[in-house]
């Protein structure tokens, strides 16, 4: 897998990176992988009702971004104590794709003591509790799995800022998004890959990725040409709908 890079290191908005897995999507011919970081942002899924996932009022007031994703999957809170993975191949089957990405996510945690596992929801579970999790998006040419990896999420804030339904809650069995979720940093203690979130971030990549590449400045171009889609209020909204490769822009 090879590990895609950016040329410099400045701050960018969530939607900049989902446009970067569309564009390397495009025309993807080996395994690809990327490991970001955004300042706090709610994402839900393509077909959510934001008003019914979302505390509206309340990131609006924090400054808290609204984005969504061209992916399924449920709602997802993200700050800097959060580190994401996305993976780009040309294999479209989903269950394979989830299966051979998580089990190394997975793997990756387990070479570490911790007592990682891959659920049927596409989670990663360390003592029962989540601290991954991840969401697919088909295109004809290859897929996207892209997911969360929680280091030292402000979990109060992602309480406030999510509203799940009761009926999700139960499911679950339990009473709050908080009891669900689990930060790495609290297996800090004497593993030196766990001492950060950059140290994290280090200790994937050197599990997924065998190689690595630069984006040059033309396609920062046009992955931000793509980026619009995103902060189209229309598809913000859920007014419209981007499902196949033929919406995207040239």
């Amino acid at each position: 897998m090879t590990e895609v890079l950016l040329p410099d290191s400045r701050d960018r908005r969530l939607t900049f990176f989902l446009a970067m897995e569309e564009y390397l999507a495009r025309d993807v011919r080996e395994d690809l992988v990327f490991l970001w970081q955004t300042g706090p942002t709610v994402i839900f899924g393509r077909n959510q009702d934001m008003a019914a996932e979302v505390n509206v009022p309340f990131c609006e007031e924090r400054g808290i971004a609204l984005v969504r994703r061209k992916s399924g999957g449920g709602c997802v809170y993200s700050d800097r104590g959060n580190l994401m993975v996305s993976c780009i191949t040309p294999d479209t089957n989903a269950a394979a794709v989830f299966a051979r990405f998580l089990g190394q996510l997975a793997g990756a945690l387990s070479d570490l003591g911790l007592p990682a596992v891959v659920t049927e929801h596409n989670d990663i579970l360390v003592d029962g509790r989540k601290v991954s999790g991840n969401a697919f998006y088909g295109l004809p040419q290859g897929s996207i799995v892209h997911g969360t990896m929680l280091y030292d999420l402000d979990v109060a804030t992602m309480e406030l800022a999510l509203t799940p339904s009761g009926e999700k809650l139960a499911r679950h069995a339990v009473a709050s998004v908080r009891a669900r979720v689990r930060n790495l940093r609290a297996f800090a203690e004497g593993v030196p890959q766990l001492a950060s979130c950059a140290a994290l971030r280090d200790w994937l990549a050197s599990r997924l990725a065998d190689g690595s590449r630069v984006l040059t400045e033309a396609e920062l171009r046009t992955i931000e040409s793509i980026e619009k889609q995103y902060t189209d209020p229309v598809f913000l909204y859920g007014k419209r709908k981007f499902n196949t490769p033929t919406d995207l822009p040239a």
